[in-house]
C-alpha cells in the first residue's frame, strides 16, 4: 500500500492490519513521553485548501508522535493565492523531499491526480463531495472498540449524506468489514445512483433507531447548498435530528457518533452529544492514533 486515496482501496485483511495497528498506538497516548521514533528523518507535508482543525491537527500530531518533521501549508497566503496550480504546488514539495503528502481539497479527485505527479505516499484527507478515509477508519476503530466488533453490525448514517465524504468513505469500509449499513435521510439529500452503494436507505428515522448498533450524525453542509434541500431548519431538527426522546428508543449497548463539526440542537442535541453514550471526543482521541497507524503502515512499516 503506497497511498491511501479511498475506503475502496482497503481489503478486509489490509482494513484491519490497520485498526490493529491503531490499538498499539492507542497504548503510546498513556506513556509520560507519547513518542517513537518510527519515522524519524521523514517528512510529512499537510496540503489543505481547505479550511479544517480536527483533521489538519489530528495529522501534524500523528507525524509528530511517530518522530518525522511536519510542514503545514495553507492555501490561503501561499502562491495557491496567486494563481499556482496544484501540480507545481506538487512539484515544489517533491523537491522539498516530501515523503508523504496529507491532501484535502475542494476538488474530488485531488488526491488521485497528486499521486501522479509526487513520488512519495499521498493520503485523502478530504477531497469535496468524494471521500475521507481516515475518518472512516477512526470512525471504525471507535465501533470496535466500543462493540467489541464490526461483523454484523447495523449502522445507521443520517443526514446530509449527498454532500459528505464521511458517509461515502464508511459505507465502503463498514460494508468491506462486515456491517449492514443504513441511509436515513429525506430524497433531497441522498445522492443520484444511491441504489449502487452497498448499503439500505430509509426515508424514516424512527423506524430504524430501534434495530441500530450505530447512529452516526452527519452535520448538515450549509455551505455546499446553494438551494433548499428542506422546508426549514426546524423542521429538517423534528424529522431528522437526533434528540433524547429517540436515544431513549436505541438498545441498551448502542452509540451515537459524529464525525464533527456539529450543528448543535439541529442534526443532534446537546443533551445526546454529551451523553455516554456519544463517542464524539473519542472519535477526535482515536484520529489521532489511526491516523499514526496510516502513516506508520505507508512510510515505516508493511501494509
Amino acid at each position: 500500500m503506497k497511498h491511501l486515496l479511498s475506503a475502496a482501496d482497503l481489503d478486509a485483511a489490509t482494513a484491519t492490519l490497520v485498526l490493529d495497528t491503531a490499538a498499539e498506538m492507542a497504548s503510546i497516548a498513556g506513556r509520560e513521553v507519547k513518542k517513537l521514533p518510527a519515522l524519524r528523518g521523514r517528512t510529512v507535508v499537510n496540503l489543505f485548501y481547505e479550511d479544517s482543525t480536527r483533521t489538519r491537527i489530528s495529522f501534524e500530531a500523528a507525524a509528530k508522535r511517530l518522530s518525522a518533521d511536519v510542514i503545514n501549508f495553507s492555501a490561503k497566503g501561499s502562491s495557491v493565492s496567486k494563481g499556482e496550480s496544484l501540480k507545481d504546488t506538487a512539484l515544489t514539495l517533491q523537491a522539498m523531499g516530501a515523503d508523504a503528502v496529507v491532501i484535502r481539497h475542494p476538488a474530488s479527485g485531488a488526491p488521485h491526480r497528486l499521486a501522479n505527479w509526487v513520488e512519495g505516499s499521498v493520503v485523502n484527507a478530504g477531497d469535496g463531495t468524494h471521500e475521507h478515509p481516515t475518518q472512516a477508519l477512526l470512525d471504525a476503530y471507535t465501533m470496535r472498540n466500543r462493540l467489541g466488533r464490526l461483523a454484523g453490525l447495523n449502522v445507521a448514517i443520517v443526514g446530509d449524506v449527498l454532500h459528505s465524504r464521511v458517509a461515502r468513505s464508511n459505507v465502503q469500509l463498514l460494508h468491506t468489514l462486515g456491517a449492514k449499513v443504513t441511509l436515513v435521510a429525506p430524497p433531497t439529500l441522498l445522492p443520484v445512483g444511491v441504489g449502487a452503494w452497498p448499503a439500505s436507505t430509509s426515508y424514516d428515522l424512527d423506524s430504524v433507531v430501534p434495530d441500530s448498533d450505530v447512529v452516526m450524525m452527519l452535520r448538515v453542509q450549509r455551505e455546499r447548498m446553494n438551494q433548499a434541500y428542506f422546508p426549514s431548519e426546524r423542521e429538517y431538527a423534528r424529522r431528522y435530528g437526533f434528540d433524547v426522546p429517540r436515544m431513549g428508543r436505541l438498545p441498551e449497548h448502542a452509540i451515537v457518533m459524529h464525525p464533527g463539526p456539529m450543528n448543535r440542537g439541529m442534526e443532534i442535541a446537546p443533551e445526546v452529544a454529551d451523553s455516554p453514550r456519544s463517542t464524539i471526543v473519542e472519535q477526535v482521541a482515536n484520529g489521532v492514533s489511526v491516523r499514526m497507524a496510516v502513516l506508520y503502515l505507508l512510510l515505516g512499516g508493511k501494509a
